[in-house]
């Protein structure tokens, strides 16, 4: 089976995601969608490359996923989908890298303890940046996580 990148944009309410794959023509993007409400009434959406709405699905009211029922629910999709690949990685969009992080890192418990010590950093974010980490962590342990962090760009200016 071809294989294939998730992406990851994990918010305070949404949670942004594009999965990447592999073919004759290079990598590009096959799916992208979101989660809205994580934590009031959820809605998810998803679409091909084409733009072809893949799916959607909105929970009734007051049902709230979370970040761990959102990650649940699009491990789920991926898995179902059609035009479904394995997934080799996942990579995380992160607020903060503080001082120790200036470029993508692999995640692993070390990496995350150091990411929730720059809570106070970035707390508007950074708890929803780290919430996916950790729970792919448990869900599938051996999916390789990537951290790749805002302040990396603005390092150099």
């Amino acid at each position: 089976m071809p294989l294939a990148i998730l992406v990851l944009n994990a918010g305070s309410s949404s949670l942004k995601f594009s999965v990447y794959s592999e073919d004759s023509r290079g990598l590009h993007r096959a799916l992208r969608g979101e989660f809205e409400g994580l934590y009031t009434t959820s809605k998810f959406a998803a679409y091909r490359a084409s733009g072809a709405l893949a799916d959607e699905r909105a929970w009734k009211d007051g049902v709230s996923l979370g970040h761990d029922g959102a990650i649940a629910h699009l491990l789920d999709f991926l898995r179902d989908e059609p035009t479904a690949r394995e997934l080799a990685a996942v990579g995380h969009r992160v607020v903060h890298g503080g001082m120790d992080f200036s470029s993508p890192v692999r995640v692993d418990a070390g990496v995350l303890a150091a990411l929730g010590r720059l809570v106070p950093l970035a707390p508007l974010h950074q708890p929803h940046n780290l919430a996916p980490m950790r729970i792919l962590a448990e869900r599938a342990p051996a999916l390789a996580q990537v951290a790749c962090f805002d302040t990396a760009f603005h390092r150099s200016q």
